[in-house]
């Protein structure tokens, strides 16, 4: 027993000789990180310090810090920034649904600035701005190499004035300029229409005015229809949508959902993770969806897109969307500043991050890019083939058709007419018209399928 008493203070004399052992090292490299954290400030402040006395012009001490702020945050990651009192009543202002400037929302990549979308009806998508698009230059000034901040300011500029944009465009041989009137952007988060016995829900934007416009303008249609029974289905047209508030990305998608899952995120300590449900209650009691999606397609767009395709509530259409799956907190900073910071990445319900791979779509669908150049050709191409189209309706001396009513030859006319506006919707749209095809022929299935 003694012996076994000897052994068991031994064991015990080891294991606390082998955890000082580790813990001195340990302890010692803290120690030496937290020194050359201190040193390296000491070293800050000595560059910040000899800028201020020597450098060749009076330099304005409190612009050298938030540059210095800003550095810091963008060597993060593409959306974490430091937002100066104006940004961040700017932003403040943003989310509301009424701002000025261009139009278009943008990210960085490879030191460029990169079109994620024009909104809707603004300036830059009337002068054809497009996802994808690069800009090199604002006003014959390179944006190389600028926070993208900095690149943001260069093209703010007072209601009403002029800037003209440098776009490098897959397809285009050589760079081109583009010209834009600055204007008051006031944007309608949520567009409504019914194409056929199709509601079609255009959302450009999650700010706070999206659910109650998209409950609005989906009562306002259904209404008109007559009912729901009179609607085939419905189609999210989140096409260019660049994102927005997280919480307006979840009250959408759990207008659609009567429970499970819509999202969680995970942040850098597995505690501070959040999971978000749907709520019982879906506003179209269960008929079909069709979710649009493209390349500028992103953040609070995707978290829709990939919640309603997860839960088999809709099927989704178009191209791969932009791949933001991140999280941004916006932090209020002493002297009304605020810091965007990315604190987290984002999940649909079965798990998996979106992050630079963007939401696929169920089919695949590319948008036709049409060349100006031939558009005149293919219209008389058109006319031409129309006219050589006949029937036996064209024959002279043909027989008539004696065992329909006059209501069923109004129904046969009606139905032309919707194909013929089907066919011109193609041509304008062929995304949509292949969306609004999809719902068209589910509802031909009837409702057990």
């Amino acid at each position: 027993m003694r012996k076994f008493a000897m052994a068991a203070v031994g064991g015990t004399l080891a294991g606390i000789l082998a955890t000082t052992y580790v813990a001195e090292p340990l302890l010692a490299q803290e120690g030496s990180r937290e020194a050359s954290v201190y040193e390296q400030l000491d070293l800050f402040g000595d560059i910040f310090e000899r800028i201020r006395v020597q450098y060749v012009e009076d330099v304005d001490e409190t612009e050298l810090i938030e540059a210095a702020i800003g550095g810091m945050l963008a060597s993060l990651d593409p959306h974490s920034s430091y937002l100066s009192p104006d940004d961040a009543a700017n932003m403040r202002v943003q989310t509301r649904g009424e701002f000025g400037g261009l139009g278009i929302e943008v990210t960085q990549e490879e030191g460029f600035v990169k079109v994620v979308s024009p909104i809707d009806g603004t300036p830059a998508d009337e002068a054809g701005m497009e996802s994808g698009d690069f800009i090199t230059h604002v006003d014959g000034e390179s944006v190389l190499g600028l926070a993208l901040d900095e690149a943001v300011d260069l093209m703010r500029g007072p209601v009403g004035s002029e800037i003209v944009i440098t776009v490098v465009r897959e397809g285009e041989a050589e760079p081109f300029d583009v010209s834009i009137i600055r204007d008051t952007i006031k944007l309608t988060a949520v567009r409504a229409r019914t194409e056929d016995e199709t509601v079609v829900l255009r959302l450009t934007t999650f700010n706070d005015q999206t659910t109650p416009n998209l409950e609005a303008g989906l009562k306002k249609q259904l209404e008109e229809a007559g009912g729901m029974d009179n609607v085939n289905g419905i189609i999210l047209d989140l096409r260019n949508n660049p994102g927005g508030l997280l919480t307006q990305a979840i009250k959408v998608a759990d207008s659609f959902l009567d429970s499970g899952e819509i999202v969680s995120t995970r942040g850098r300590n597995p505690e501070d993770g959040e999971r978000f449900n749907a709520t019982p209650g879906d506003l179209v009691d269960g008929k079909p969806i069709v979710v649009l999606i493209n390349g500028g397609s992103a953040s609070a767009s995707e978290i829709v897109a990939g919640a309603l395709q997860d839960h088999r509530r809709a099927i989704v259409v178009g191209t791969k969307s932009f791949g933001k799956g991140s999280v941004q907190t916006v932090m209020p900073l002493k002297g009304d500043g605020a810091m965007r910071l990315t604190t987290a990445r984002y999940y649909t319900p079965s798990g998996r991050s979106i992050q630079a791979l963007g939401v696929s779509p169920d089919i695949v669908v590319e948008q036709p890019r049409r060349d100006p150049n031939t558009e005149e050709e293919e219209e008389e191409e058109n006319t031409s083939a129309a006219r050589r189209t006949r029937s036996e309706a064209d024959l002279r001396g043909r027989l008539n058709n004696d065992s329909l009513s006059e209501d069923e030859i109004r129904q046969i006319e009606e139905d032309r007419a919707k194909a013929e506006a089907a066919a011109e919707r193609r041509e304008e749209d062929y995304q949509l018209a292949y969306a609004i095809d999809i719902l068209k022929g589910l509802s031909k299935l009837g409702p057990e399928q």
